[in-house]
C-alpha cells in the first residue's frame, strides 16, 4: 500500500541580491519529483549537499510551501490543507532534524519537549503526559532522569535521541529523517541507525531517510533514490542499484564509496568540474556537463525518468 506519492513536486525560491533586494532569478531546489513511498518500508534519498533533499523533505511537512505539484499522504492532498486538516495530518507525519542541538529548545526541559506535541494535540494531560513522556525516554535509550534536564546537558547522540523521541510522541507513521547522523561520531551513527531499525519494527514506522552517506542508506534502506540538481535520476532497490547502477551519477557516487579492504581496488570515478547553479539548470539532462558518457543528445533533449531493467526508473539517454 502506498502511503506517500509526490506528483510532480516543484519548488522554486526568488533569488534576490543587491542593496535593494531585487529579484534576481529563481532557484530551482525541486524541479519536478515524483516517486511513491510503501508502507512500512524505509525509502533511502541521496545525493550531493545543494540537490534538493532537505528541501524535498519539508515540502512533504509543509513546513516550506511548493510552488506547485501534489503531495498525497494516506489518500489526502496535504497541499491543499488548511490549518486544522494539516493540524490532524501531521500527527501521522513527522519529522526529525539533522542537528540535534539547534532543533531543540535550550530553555525547555526535556520531559516538556517530548510532551509538548501531547499538549499542542490534546492528547495527554497532566500525570498521564508525564507518563508517556517516561515510557518515551525509556524507548529511545535516554537516562530514567532526562525529563527534568535541559538539552545542554546531554551529548550529540543523546540530544538526537530527544529529537526522536519527540517524533514518536505522536505514534506517527510516517517519519521523515533529514540527515539525522550526519552531526554525529561514527560510533554513535551505528547506535542511532539501529535504533531506526528496532523502532521500525515495534512500530511499523515509514521512513524516508535523507542523507548523503551512502554506506548509511545501504544498510537502512529497501529503495534508494539517487538526486541531483533538483531531479531525481535513478529509483530502484538498494541491492539493484548497489549491485549494477543505471545512470552515470549513481555510477560515479558509488565509486567514492570506500571499500572496507584495503586490498580491494575498485576505479574510481572523478567527476569534473562542479554542480551547476541551481539558478540556471543546464539544458537537456542535467547531469552533461559532468557525464563522462554525455552525447549530443544529453545537451539538448531531457531524459525522463522511466522503467529500465531490474524494475528500476532511470532518467538517462544511454542508461549503464
Amino acid at each position: 500500500m502506498q502511503l506517500l506519492t509526490l506528483n510532480n513536486i516543484v519548488k522554486h525560491f526568488p533569488a534576490r541580491g543587491g542593496m535593494f533586494k531585487k529579484s534576481d532569478g529563481v532557484v530551482h531546489a525541486v524541479d519536478g519529483v515524483s516517486l511513491s513511498i510503501e508502507e512500512g518500508e524505509t525509502f533511502g534519498l541521496v545525493g550531493e549537499s545543494g540537490c534538493g533533499k532537505s528541501t524535498l523533505g519539508r515540502v512533504i511537512a509543509r513546513l516550506i510551501e511548493p510552488t506547485s505539484g501534489e503531495v498525497i499522504f494516506d489518500s489526502k492532498d496535504i497541499t491543499r490543507l488548511k490549518a486544522k486538516g494539516l493540524k490532524s495530518v501531521r500527527r501521522g507525519l513527522q519529522l526529525i532534524f539533522q542537528d540535534p542541538y539547534a532543533s531543540l529548545n535550550p530553555r525547555m526541559p526535556v520531559g516538556e519537549i517530548i510532551g509538548e506535541a501531547l499538549k499542542i494535540h490534546n492528547i495527554a494531560n497532566g500525570k498521564e503526559r508525564g507518563e508517556r513522556v517516561k515510557k518515551l525516554i525509556d524507548i529511545v535509550g535516554l537516562p530514567k532522569d532526562s525529563a527534568y534536564r535541559y538539552p545542554h546537558e546531554f551529548s550529540g547522540g543523546q540530544r538526537q535521541r530527544i529529537g526522536i523521541a519527540r517524533a514518536l510522541a505522536l505514534n506517527p507513521r510516517f517519519i521523515i529523517a533529514d540527515e539525522p547522523i550526519s552531526a554525529l561520531d561514527v560510533s554513535i551513527q551505528a547506535q542511532i541507525i539501529n535504533l531506526f531499525k528496532d523502532l521500525q519494527k515495534e512500530f511499523g514506522l515509514t521512513y524516508l531517510f535523507i542523507t548523503h552517506d551512502l554506506r548509511v542508506v545501504e544498510y537502512i534502506s529497501n529503495r534508494i533514490a539517487v538526486m541531483y540538481l533538483g531531479k531525481i535520476v535513478e529509483i530502484g532497490n538498494s541491492a539493484d542499484i548497489y549491485s549494477h547502477p543505471v545512470h552515470p551519477y549513481t555510477e560515479a557516487l558509488l565509486s567514492a564509496v570506500p571499500m572496507p579492504d584495503p586490498k580491494r581496488k575498485k576505479k574510481r570515478i572523478i567527476l569534473k568540474g562542479d554542480i551547476p547553479s541551481p539558478l540556471n539548470p543546464p539544458s537537456g539532462c542535467r547531469f552533461h556537463t559532468r557525464c563522462i558518457y554525455a552525447q549530443e543528445r544529453c545537451r539538448v533533449e531531457e531524459p525522463l525518468l522511466i522503467p529500465r531493467r531490474d524494475n528500476r526508473l532511470a532518467a538517462c539517454h544511454f542508461p549503464l
